[in-house]
């Protein structure tokens, strides 16, 4: 039984968004929807226009704020169905692209002083020092638990050395010792930017005291050749998903990248003339590095067999719509690694 292509067709669209319909079904059709949940995803853009009619609005009033309204206003109404976000956001971004409204910011501007320090602290990590944005959250999460303790509504004028030394001893007693670690790490790096933006006469930073543990080794524990092979062997290679999560598998153990430097790769980071690949690491920096003749048979193997049409950039897709690039959470799906292999941690299997 074959899926019902016709019902793409059947869905009408009236109202203010119905003008942009055909760009809407192109755009889920070059994610790489099946037509059946392309015909779900237009039948609820059709429903967001009918009540932005029913309101009197245009395409002009959308924004974040009248999607609320018209997801409150289905679920008073009984209708209980889910509209994933993906709806709108493919909606919203077709009337940026139009210019018939315009980008609005993701983030909401911050209100109180803390939220201000914090956001000026998580620009200075990302700008300043090159970190990537979920390091640089982690370390706001981290600072604003200290200023919760030490500094509630923001104030460091009456900050003191026992005062860091209190908030690193307290996060000790509650978290393990790799968490406390993090800890002191975060802390230090916001008292630097304290004292260098002016806000703390002395750099504090030395005050968060190093936590030490027991540890078996201070380098990463490997998996062996055998391990390695299993769990390449692992990979279902007659589908395109085996092809991916091989090439990927394979670029991991050969080159010794981190999952999110896999999953950076672009089309134009590979020379093949040269048999060079571009690795964008830590602190934007990028590295050439030789390509291995397997790694590159692997990526070669999935760019002709297993990789989805699009006109994205990025080397490793996802194999379900939308079809986008890995991010460094994505893993590989069609590997069953063996019980008696030992899962990376950088590059977990999930469903």
């Amino acid at each position: 039984m074959g899926i019902p292509a016709t019902k793409v067709s059947k869905v009408r669209m009236r109202g203010p968004l119905a003008p942009f319909a055909p760009a809407f079904r192109s755009a889920l059709k070059e994610l790489g929807y099946t037509p059946l949940t392309m015909a779900s995803e237009l039948r609820m853009a059709a429903d967001t226009s009918r009540w932005l009619e029913e309101q009197g609005l245009g395409a002009r009033d959308v924004t974040s704020a009248r999607i609320r309204e018209f997801v409150a206003a289905r679920h008073s109404a009984g209708r209980i169905s889910p509209y994933p976000h993906r709806v709108f956001n493919t909606v919203v971004g077709i009337l940026v692209e139009r210019g018939v409204i315009q980008a609005e910011n993701s983030e909401p501007a911050p209100g109180s002083p803390v939220d201000v320090l914090l956001a000026s602290f998580e620009t200075f990590m990302l700008v300043e020092r090159g970190l990537v944005q979920c390091t640089a959250t982690a370390y706001v999460l981290r600072a604003r638990r200290f200023l919760a303790r030490q500094a509630p509504g923001g104030d460091l004028a009456g900050l003191a050395t026992k005062d860091v030394t209190d908030a690193v001893r307290a996060e000790a007693a509650m978290v393990s010792v790799g968490s406390t670690q993090f800890f002191v790490v975060a802390v230090r790096s916001f008292l630097r930017f304290c004292f260098i933006e002016g806000l703390l006469p002395t750099d504090l930073s030395g005050a968060a005291l190093s936590i030490t543990g027991r540890s078996r080794s201070p380098l990463a524990a490997g998996i062996s050749a055998a391990d390695a092979r299993k769990l390449l062997d692992s990979c279902h290679r007659r589908s395109s998903e085996g092809h991916r999560d091989y090439a990927v598998l394979l670029t991991l153990l050969r080159l010794g990248l981190r999952a999110s430097e896999v999953a950076a790769l672009t089309l134009d980071d590979i020379d093949w003339r040269a048999g060079l690949i571009v690795v964008h690491g830590k602190g934007h920096r990028d590295d050439r590095l030789p390509l291995p003749a397997d790694v590159g048979a692997a990526i070669t193997g999935y760019l002709q067999r297993g990789r989805p049409r699009t006109t994205g950039r990025e080397v490793f897709l996802r194999s379900l719509a939308p079809v986008e690039a890995l991010s460094r959470a994505g893993s590989p799906r069609s590997c069953a690694a063996p019980a008696d292999v030992p899962v990376c941690r950088r590059w977990a299997p999930t469903v």
